[in-house]
């Protein structure tokens, strides 16, 4: 068939917001909301007919928002934060933990196994959450780098993935789509055994080679950085700030010092302005390192004072000392307060009594920030360096709004821990035993996790993730419009017709290859979104069973591990592990052949293509 000018209009808006969603600058459900917006002001301005009558309304196009997948998503992932903030995976967090300080090889095995198995059944972002402060914990007991174990643990969460249909977002929204267009409706286990046994040779892989592939690698907040600290300089009668303007106090200083505010009584707070003239007794609110306070002292004729205790003049008998004070790293995952805020926005210092002292960004680790630390916009993966008292770092920890990293393996624990694991596993219970469907048994479980108080409605909208709901819809949107004017059966004839002199297990491995590909470079929900209805096309084009092409796109799409960017946890894993892009290609390509070659293999044989 010869494309109409709709649908060349739809393959160029589909290629268009392929490339929109590679654009890190521009948030996701931004260029979501883009693309959306012009499939739908087109479709109506441009009405699109087929036989004499419309074919595709703007309205068909808002289906997504009411899709099942995107529905059983949604309460998936509320469904899980009920076991992230209850603390229920608590005790395999306490096995795996003790592992790791008795058999170091055998603990790193069992924590691929535990990874995978439980991202089998939830989210994979929580599981990765848990396990980061072990393996960190770990790592500083035993003296191994963190950077050997903790890719390979995050990449063996998405395997695990792969093996259920509730196991990822993708996974749901595959056989959403499938099941949307008339196909096969897999069960919960259906392709349980395909990934458990090419999986088998991942872990293995992850758990033998990996380690000895990857460099050994410095955290970026793990160095001795010099202790910041909160001080007051009193101007004193006779030394050289009194009655010097603050332009000459700060240029006597070379510049170096930063003033917060001027105080001349309890009641009167000066400007800085550099104009202003300094009186005895005018206190100077400043932060450093207590060399360079003791240097300023010196410089200006200053009395140094500890904020905390200024009763007592910091000197030999009273140095300033960091007793009690402790760095910590806090890492922005979606979902946080911090993601995509400010510090100052998120007013993160007053309500959590911490100071933060750097920044390492995710996304350009090797750039300098600049400028005011708590007015950047952060970031998932951006690892914040902060220091405070261990009680307040401790209550930032067991919040369990943000994820800390300070070397220790405590977690939040509640009464109603086993009760969120227990309607979790009815959840999962009625959709394998097809009592329910997932969509059904994930809201019913969502609803018990709010009654019975193992999850606030505030944790629960924190959960949802909106680029992951905008990305979805705007996906099924292009895939509806891909369908609905043939453009997506004109893709999969052009790739037959291209592929036509090769078997057919040969077209279905060239095919894993090409979504292995596009979910590395995309989201992998949208090359799962605009992949299945052309594999289903492909697959009646060659006149074979549909499910085979169907997994190659779920498999395809789920092997997101050659970028740093493929996948939302692998984000998280880069900075806390000190990596760099080329130690996920290191590890990612070889284990993407693995699979890509195990399943070329399997699923040829299991459907008997």
């Amino acid at each position: 068939m010869t494309p109409d000018a709709h649908g060349i209009a739809v393959l160029v808006l589909t290629v268009l917001a392929l490339f929109l969603f590679t654009r890190d600058r521009i948030p996701l459900e931004s260029s979501s909301l883009a693309i959306l917006i012009i499939l739908v002001v087109g479709f109506e301005l441009i009405p699109y007919y087929r036989d004499g009558a419309r074919a595709l309304a703007p309205a068909d196009f808002f289906i997504g928002f009411g899709n099942e997948a995107l529905i059983a998503i949604c309460a998936l992932m509320m469904v899980g934060k009920a076991l992230e903030t209850t603390g229920a995976l608590q005790p395999l967090a306490n096995v795996v933990g003790k592992a790791w300080a008795t058999r170091p090889i055998t603990a790193l095995l069992t924590t691929l196994v535990a990874g995978a198995v439980l991202s089998a059944f939830m989210n994979n972002t929580p599981i990765v959450v848990l396990l980061m402060p072990i393996l960190v914990g770990a790592s500083l007991r035993s003296k191994f780098p963190v950077s050997k174990v903790m890719l390979p643990m995050g990449l063996a969460t998405i395997v695990g993935g792969m093996s259920t249909t509730i196991g990822t977002s993708t996974n749901l929204l595959v056989v959403g789509i499938s099941q949307d267009l008339g196909m096969h409706e897999f069960t919960m286990f259906e392709f349980t055994l395909p990934v458990a046994i090419v999986g088998g040779a991942a872990i293995a892989f992850l758990w033998l080679v990996a380690p000895r592939l990857l460099p050994d690698r410095t955290p970026p907040m793990a160095d001795t950085t010099p202790r910041i600290f909160s001080a007051q300089l009193h101007v004193k009668e006779g030394g050289f700030a009194d009655g010097k303007k603050l332009s000459e106090v700060l240029a006597r200083c070379s510049g170096h010092m930063r003033i917060d505010k001027i105080q001349r009584s309890e009641s009167l707070q000066l400007a800085k302005l550099p104009s202003v003239v300094l009186q005895p007794g005018d206190r100077l609110f400043v932060k450093d390192s207590p060399e360079n306070l003791k240097h300023y002292e010196q410089l200006i004729g200053a009395t140094l004072f500890n904020i905390s205790d200024i009763e007592h003049p910091v000197d030999e008998e009273t140095p300033l000392k960091a007793e009690g004070q402790q760095l910590a790293e806090v890492v922005v995952t979606r979902g946080s307060p911090l993601h995509l805020r400010s510090l100052a926005a998120a007013r993160f210092s007053s309500s959590h009594g911490l100071m933060p002292l750097a920044l390492h960004r995710a996304r350009a680790p090797s750039s300098q920030v600049t400028g005011d630390l708590n007015m950047i916009r952060l970031r998932a993966g951006d690892v914040l360096l902060v220091q405070g008292s261990s009680e307040a770092i401790s209550k930032l920890k067991d919040s369990g709004s943000m994820l800390v990293l300070d070397g220790t393996t405590d977690l939040p624990h509640t009464h109603n821990a086993k009760r969120a694991l227990a309607i979790m596993g009815l959840v999962v219970l009625a959709a394998a035993t097809g009592l329910m469907p997932i969509s059904v048994s994930a809201l019913v479980g969502l609803g018990l996790m709010i009654v019975t108080g193992c999850l606030s409605w505030r944790d629960a909208t924190t959960a949802l993730s909106i680029p992951v709901v905008m990305i979805i819809v705007t996906s099924l949107a292009l895939g509806k419009a891909l369908v609905g004017t043939g453009m997506a059966n004109y893709v999969a004839e052009s790739f037959v017709m291209s592929v036509s002199a090769l078997p057919t297990p040969m077209i279905l491995s060239a095919f894993l290859l090409l979504m292995t590909l596009m979910t590395n470079i995309v989201s992998n929900n949208a090359a799962a979104a605009i992949g299945t209805p052309i594999a289903i096309g492909i697959a009646q084009q060659l006149g074979v069973s549909v499910e085979p092409f169907i997994l190659a796109v779920l498999f395809g799409a789920n092997m997101s591990f050659a970028t740093p960017y493929g996948y939302q946890t692998n984000l998280l894993i880069l900075s806390a592990g000190g990596y760099k892009f080329a130690d996920f290609l290191r590890v990612g390509i070889p284990l993407t052949i693995i699979m890509w070659i195990g399943f070329s293999l399997v699923l040829p044989i299991m459907y008997e293509l």
